[in-house]
């Protein structure tokens, strides 16, 4: 099963253009033309490409969140434009957004938002459940091959709060992974966990990231894994102060 994925990831990557993700000049404002107007992000500028796995790093009040959320398409810029997989997306409506947001961006945040009353797998296939209903027998399949990337497929079966902290991590991670998307979004993915552990979950955004092909971008305050990410950019008061490679570790 685990062979049958890669190979479905591998002609989804080779199908689609090297850049991921683009932005040009975003700016994001709160309560435009009111006394209470607020500028958080002045003139972003950056790009993404297949196969990164880059660090966004920032004290907090950097506007790292907002950041986050303006790429994820939850939120949409006040000027600039978002380019994700080539279509520019400021004048998407929003279901034309959470169209491309299902389909292209998978999150995992430091709290996994798993539903407890599911199974592990149940939880996996959350995303296409929402999507088109009863999961398929071969979407079942690609989960199971999921569940086993990361070492959980004798726990397909348990409900989600019957397991560990670093094991949930883990789940989320799959079920970020289970539509093939082209970026991966992490929020802070491993605060909640032990050094040991964190450092476990780390290496499977490694390892999919090698392996799929998908850009990751990981949000985190720990500059240990900021420094296993092969690229660094740094956000300060709304501005990108550092954009450079890490050396490799």
């Amino acid at each position: 099963m685990t062979l049958q994925w890669q190979s479905v990831m591998s002609d989804s990557a080779s199908a689609s253009p090297e850049e991921v993700l683009l932005l040009e000049g975003l700016h994001k404002t709160y309560n435009a033309g009111t006394p209470l107007e607020l500028e958080v992000l002045h003139g972003i500028s950056m790009r993404l490409h297949r196969g990164e796995l880059t660090s966004l790093i920032g004290p907090s009040g950097s506007g790292k969140s907002t950041l986050l959320n303006v790429i994820g398409l939850l939120d949409s810029p006040s000027k600039g434009e978002l380019y994700l997989m080539g279509k520019p997306t400021r004048q998407m409506n929003d279901e034309q957004r959470t169209a491309l947001r299902n389909e292209r961006i998978g999150f995992v945040f430091q709290f996994h938002h798993l539903i407890t009353a599911f199974t592990v797998l149940e939880n996996v296939l959350m995303p296409l459940m929402i999507h088109k209903g009863k999961p398929s027998p071969a979407d079942t399949e690609r989960a199971m091959a999921l569940l086993e990337a990361i070492g959980m497929q004798d726990f397909a079966q348990k409900k989600a709060n019957a397991i560990s902290g670093g094991q949930q991590q883990r789940v989320a991670i799959a079920r970020a992974l289970i539509t093939r998307p082209a970026l991966i979004l992490a929020d802070e993915p491993t605060g909640n966990l032990d050094t040991r552990t964190a450092d476990s979950v780390f290496d499977l955004f490694r390892r999919f990231n090698d392996e799929f092909g998908c850009a990751v971008l990981v949000v985190t305050h720990d500059p240990r894994l900021s420094a296993r990410c092969q690229r660094t950019i740094e956000l300060l008061d709304g501005t990108i102060v550092r954009d450079e490679l890490n050396p490799p570790s």
